[in-house]
């Protein structure tokens, strides 16, 4: 937010707030960016990536990056897991580890 206000003010060009380069402008190398961040271990990315692999129905893909995403205490991947754990979707489901997911988040 206090980047978006310091741009508005200053008139200057709109840029990604983790990174300072300019917006990416395609889906493909905003996905670059994604991955990049992955592998700095960004949690927010990595969970980011989760959902875009749940999406796909990639649901270990999914369960993969929103793991990585909640040992790094990102609160968004834990729901995320607690949700796949109550519906079974990419896992088995698992009352008890919904229940602990759930209450880290």
């Amino acid at each position: 937010y206090a980047n978006q206000m310091r741009e508005q003010e200053e008139n200057l060009k709109h840029t990604c707030p983790f990174c300072r380069h300019p917006l990416p402008n395609s889906q493909e190398e905003a996905d670059r960016n994604y991955m990049k961040r992955v592998e700095a271990n960004d949690p927010f990315a990595m969970c980011h990536m989760g959902g875009k692999r749940c999406d796909e129905g990639d649901y270990d893909g999914a369960f993969e990056y929103w793991t990585k995403a909640a040992g790094l205490g990102h609160v968004a991947a834990h729901f995320e897991l607690s949700c796949m754990y109550r519906d079974g979707k990419g896992v088995e489901k698992d009352k008890k580890k919904e229940l602990h997911h759930l209450e880290e988040a």
